[in-house]
């Protein structure tokens, strides 16, 4: 059930404006007197009907806090501890370090685990996660490492920019990531714990329908944003987890899911279940947009806007899996913005999408088609 269909609802009155009068109606009913602006007893009930008001919001607020489509915060977490479903904690990004010598050193180096290095900065802390060791004769060793603050802000850093040793050791002569560091997720937020609490019922069946792998497979990492499940034979089940920002899965949250989705607690015995990457749809956007000759002034701004809502347009569609590529969006994006006269796209067309795949941008190409008239 899509929850944001449902309607809204109110499980009182709040607007102090509506209990006032209902207060003095009430008053005036039962006693047949008239309240006048400046009476002692409408000043009272004034007073009161505030109070009143300030009440009923606190009663509205704790009903809404006990509908799962409403709900938030510690709420939330309450309401998922009635189907035994937590929610995620923060996780560190992971990376792969080189540490090097200058010469070959005719006996093995001993590389402690717990090795710190840093970004220059220092700011963001990586440790080994093993011991590891440079053999005789040879000048490097790769090893993993992990960084020493939890959370997304330790994805991201390119191969190289590690590059300084926090931890000296003797003959060693510097430390370098081979790899881009990720897997590094803040703790999970309202919108996606309220999808999984919404999913948790599901996987309570024993014949593994598909909500259930979703449910299985989104509680694996934060960092996925949406899950794929299809059967493409009888007896089998694929599974294709999405990161965010649409970035194909690693290699870890293959296995990750896979464990998840094949516990013998999960699987059902006549099922075989794979875990897979979804498939990537490239397409380009190609498009020439035009300015009002009354807007000319302000083409250099609108030139930049143009180029944001593309790129927003990118990430909206790489953002879910099976989300057809809409060309209508994007014209819609960039149209609405104030002084485009219009927009014609040549590429992409418009293309439906099987629920495994995703649509990703490969270049963008925008051309300024120049003034025109209304």
């Amino acid at each position: 059930m899509n929850l944001a269909s449902l309607p809204g609802i109110r499980f009182c009155e709040t607007d102090t404006a509506k209990v006032e009068a209902a207060l003095m109606a009430d008053f005036e009913r039962i006693t047949g007197r008239t309240l006048y602006p400046g009476n002692p007893e409408r000043l009272f009930l004034e007073a009161v009907a505030y109070l009143i008001a300030q009440q009923r919001y606190l009663i509205d607020f704790a009903g809404k806090m006990n509908l799962v489509s409403l709900s938030a915060g510690g709420y939330l977490d309450h309401l998922g501890a009635l189907l035994n479903t937590t929610r995620l904690g923060d996780t560190a990004a992971r990376t792969s370090l080189e540490i090097s010598l200058t010469t070959p050193l005719t006996w093995d180096l001993a590389i402690p685990a717990g090795t710190r290095a840093t970004a220059g900065a220092g700011e963001l802390i990586w440790a080994t996660t093993a011991e590891a060791q440079i053999p005789a004769g040879q000048t490097r060793v790769e090893v993993e490492a992990v960084c020493q603050q939890a959370g997304a802000k330790g994805n991201g850093l390119l191969p190289g920019q590690i590059n300084r040793l926090v931890d000296r050791i003797g003959y060693v002569a510097g430390v370098t990531n081979t790899s881009l560091s990720l897997g590094g997720a803040d703790t999970e937020g309202d919108a996606r714990f309220r999808e999984r609490v919404q999913l948790a019922p599901e996987r309570l069946a024993v014949c593994g329908p598909r909500e259930a792998y979703r449910w299985w497979a989104l509680s694996v990492s934060q960092e996925i944003s949406d899950v794929a499940v299809w059967s493409p034979a009888p007896g089998q089940v694929s599974v294709a987890p999405l990161m965010t920002d649409g970035r194909p899965p690693t290699v870890a949250i293959l296995a990750a899911v896979n464990a998840a989705v094949n516990d013998k607690r999960v699987r059902p015995l006549t099922d075989v279940v794979r875990v897979v990457s979804p498939e990537v749809v490239e397409f380009d956007i190609v498009l020439t947009w035009f300015v009002l000759n009354s807007y000319a002034h302000l083409a250099g701004s609108i030139t930049q806007r143009v180029e944001s809502e593309a790129r927003a347009f990118a990430a909206w569609q790489r953002a879910r899996l099976g989300r057809s590529l809409r060309p209508s969006e994007l014209v819609a994006r960039i149209q609405a913005i104030d002084g485009v006269q219009r927009v014609e796209v040549d590429q992409p067309a418009y293309q439906a999408l099987q629920p495994w795949q995703v649509a990703t941008a490969r270049q963008i190409s925008l051309t300024y088609g120049g003034l025109s008239d209304e």
